[in-house]
């Protein structure tokens, strides 16, 4: 999904295979607790920020929205990603929950258009095949080989730290595949 009105110059910018040097934002919606991750691609993957944004739970959802809106705008600006990559919603047994997350990733999405960001869009397995080789693997496990990859001394806290990173770590994977390839 790319975000409209930068024309040509936007699309030449965004597009993933036409910088050799990437630098995505991963993004790990929710309402309560979204995680960002930045990471760089030069020679190796290069960890650059982590962390999360909350919301206050007794907050009306319009107060949450707003703020996880403003936060991810002002995180945005100050780092300055080419791109965002996001984990699409995964649909569970909870069924407000999905809600609550399609809410957080419809405002995620949103502060990246605005901010003139292309955003790419990952099935959960398909991140943690990435990251961890397991489409199946836990939250543990993400964070162990997040660490590893990114060579980080500890695994990133907390979690959705975590899974931003390898959010950003599976876009920045598949933009190793050659042009042409599987065509």
């Amino acid at each position: 999904m790319q975000s409209g009105g930068g024309g040509d110059a936007l699309a030449e910018r965004c597009h993933p295979l036409h910088s050799v040097h990437m630098f995505v934002m991963g993004i790990d919606p929710g309402l309560t607790t979204t995680g960002y991750g930045m990471v760089r691609k030069g020679s190796t993957f290069e960890p650059v920020a982590a962390g999360v944004i909350r919301t206050d739970p007794n907050d009306p959802i319009e107060i949450r929205l707003r703020e996880l809106y403003e936060n991810l705008v002002a995180v945005i600006r100050e780092h300055q990603p080419d791109v965002a990559a996001i984990e699409q919603i995964f649909t569970n047994v909870n069924r407000q929950t999905a809600i609550s997350v399609g809410r957080a990733a419809g405002v995620a999405i949103l502060a990246a258009a605005h901010c003139d960001l292309a955003v790419f869009e990952y099935a959960p397995t398909r991140v943690k095949s990435a990251v961890a080789g397991d489409g199946g693997a836990d939250k543990r496990a993400v964070q162990t080989m997040v660490a590893r990859r990114l060579r980080l001394k500890t695994p990133p806290t907390p979690a959705d730290a975590a899974d931003a990173l390898a959010v950003a770590i599976c876009h920045l994977q598949a933009l190793q595949i050659p042009t042409g390839a599987g065509r």
